[in-house]
């Protein structure tokens, strides 16, 4: 879609000279980015200009959704759909965009065109809907949206360095495969996954893990799930309380 900075751009008082450059933004690829502190994808953003000025540089902020309505989800697990959107006959009507990210990326002069990396960060907070979104789409692809913003600094009548704003209309679309965000995820984690816990129930746990002597936190919370679904007991009657049927 095309990108025209937004609005007339004044170099002094009052005064009006031009309208600054007419940016197109497309997503051409995705891959992993090894060799990160966190897990992240780099979505490759591809930025062509037309009229105006050469561009010195782009201060780019670009918002990631996932447009959950523009996909099936047959093979989906039902529980955790529930849990984000209510019940299959609401989807229609609940399944809205969920925010992956927000980042903001400064891309280098370029005179027509250029290509920059995107750097996405994937995340197994558990407490996150996108990730509870991944945790029961694991195959097929997700839609994303980019929605882009920001400020462009080209050069203008003279040589001058001008600026302008990029609206936040403009935007770009890409497919994911749902596999590359768990392969991701994958290599730094090694399978796992972490739920942030009250001090309480941090040292609830603690106590349980060291009153039967079990070996780590897998362990521990296996025991819990076990002894709640014991036949009879209380556990299991508070599970099924808080059964979500989709």
């Amino acid at each position: 879609m095309s990108a025209t900075a937004a609005g007339p751009v004044h170099s002094g008082a009052g005064r009006t000279d031009d309208e600054g450059p007419e940016l197109d933004f497309a997503v051409t690829s995705v891959r992993p980015m090894p060799g990160q502190a966190v897990p992240a994808l780099a979505f490759r953003i591809a930025v062509s200009r037309s009229g105006g000025g050469p561009v010195r540089s782009l201060s780019l902020t670009t918002t990631v959704r996932i447009a959950v309505a523009r996909r099936r989800y047959e093979h989906a697990d039902l529980l955790t759909m529930a849990r984000l959107f209510g019940q299959p006959e609401q989807w229609a009507t609940s399944m809205q965009p969920l925010t992956w990210a927000r980042v903001t990326t400064v891309v280098p002069p370029f005179d027509t065109r250029t290509e920059t990396d995107l750097p996405v960060p994937c995340t197994r907070d558990a407490e996150l809907a996108v990730t509870s979104y991944f945790h029961c789409v694991r195959d097929g692809e997700v839609p994303l949206d980019f929605l882009f913003n920001g400020t462009v600094f080209y050069e203008g009548p003279g040589g001058r360095l001008r600026t302008a704003q990029i609206a936040w209309s403009k935007e770009a679309s890409h497919r994911l495969p749902a596999g590359m965000w768990h392969e991701t995820l994958g290599r730094y984690g090694q399978g796992t996954s972490w739920v942030p816990l009250s001090s309480d129930a941090h040292d609830a746990l603690v106590a349980h893990r060291d009153r039967h002597a079990l070996p780590g936190w897998e362990e521990t919370v296996r025991d819990l799930l076990d002894r709640a679904e014991t036949p009879g007991g209380a556990g299991q009657r508070a599970v099924r309380g808080a059964t979500w049927t989709p």
